[in-house]
């Protein structure tokens, strides 16, 4: 499998990524935003955290204007995997690739630790080596985190069984660390090839650092 990662200014957890997936024996290819094509041969296109441009405006409000985007949208409507994990996640919403906008933690405050996860749909490359209801144990780092759509959009996430994974307590009980709506961390589109997810699967590796979750969700991509 060939990842192409897209990178932009402000962007830090592109080489955490890179690892992430170069560990599981897949090729990897960095892609900078001002780039207009992607490789023909890629199979999943991933959105690294971070703070694309800053931050300026609102988070990803400026990233969805970078050149690779348009091929990026392209590659997604043609059915290609894509993969928007934090600010990457908050760059799908701007682009409304995914349905709903993330707005400031509840508490106002930069939130950075090791957060539980449940597994509420696997029904999806990313989450099929997991039961529902499994509790995962991932980092999330982000100000903007809080998750919000409306009631006939949440209605139809699960309606669809759009909501992948919701934020938990360690026994699987609520623990919203941000204020997101019904608790929700990560959501796919209804085609089931684009997935946005707040929390960091790229530094949950490798147990010496607190969790290796994060190796059996990107597995899930490999085929």
């Amino acid at each position: 499998m060939k990842v192409a990662i897209i990178v932009y200014p402000g962007t830090n957890c592109e080489n955490d990524t890179k690892y992430a997936f170069e560990l599981l024996g897949q090729e990897v290819v960095m892609l900078w935003h001002k780039e207009e094509r992607l490789p023909k041969d890629v199979d999943i296109v991933v959105l690294p955290g971070g703070f694309s441009y800053g931050d300026y405006l609102r988070c990803a409000a400026i990233a969805k204007f970078a050149p690779i985007m348009k091929d990026v949208i392209n590659f997604a409507a043609k059915g290609g995997k894509v993969l928007g994990i934090c600010n990457g996640f908050q760059i799908l919403l701007e682009l409304k690739l995914l349905p709903g906008a993330m707005i400031k933690n509840k508490n106002v405050h930069f939130i950075s630790k090791y957060q539980h996860l449940k597994v509420v749909d696997n029904n999806n490359d990313f989450l099929r080596l997991f039961d529902v209801g499994n509790v995962l144990n991932v980092p999330i780092a982000h100000g903007e985190g809080n998750y919000f759509i409306d009631e006939e959009g949440l209605k139809e996430l699960k309606n669809n069984n759009q909501i992948l994974l919701t934020y938990c307590d360690e026994k699987g009980g609520v623990d919203n660390p941000n204020g997101s709506i019904e608790n929700i961390a990560g959501i796919c589109n209804k085609n089931r090839n684009i997935f946005g997810l707040m929390p960091h699967p790229e530094r949950a590796i490798e147990k010496l650092l607190g969790s290796d979750d994060g190796v059996k969700m990107l597995r899930g991509f490999i085929r």
